[in-house]
């Protein structure tokens, strides 16, 4: 069964890049796309997907804001920050809101890993 994905960045462009990187993969299928957090957490909550994937810096609320509240909304539902602002300080938070990071930088494989849980980028 493949793992259901809800894809969410303010840049269309991102969106689709990664909705196309991610079209060959039969493990994973993107079933909503949001352009910012408050539009994520309505979107989550109505799909229930098993991964949600969020940049950080957006409208109306952040990727941490997403991952602690799919955290506290959706307990089974993991969520991975995909973000250009790779630091120590980012990863940590992340990793505080109950998230993985990685970044945009990171070949596709390894957003793969970290979307199927493959990773020691997995949430703690």
């Amino acid at each position: 069964m493949a793992i259901t994905l809800i894809i969410v960045d303010d840049q269309p462009s991102i969106r689709h890049a990664v909705k196309e990187c991610l079209s060959f993969e039969h493990e994973v299928t993107v079933v909503g796309e949001a352009s910012d957090g408050a539009e994520a957490l309505a979107l989550a909550r109505d799909l229930r997907p098993d991964v949600v994937l969020t940049d950080i810096k957006m409208a109306n609320m952040d990727g941490f804001g997403v991952a602690e509240g799919v955290r506290r909304a959706l307990p089974g539902t993991r969520v991975v920050i995909l973000s250009v602002y790779d630091t120590a300080a980012n990863r940590e938070r992340a990793r505080k809101a109950g998230a993985a990071f990685i970044s945009k930088h990171e070949p596709a494989e390894a957003l793969l890993a970290a979307i199927i849980g493959e990773s020691s980028l997995e949430k703690a």
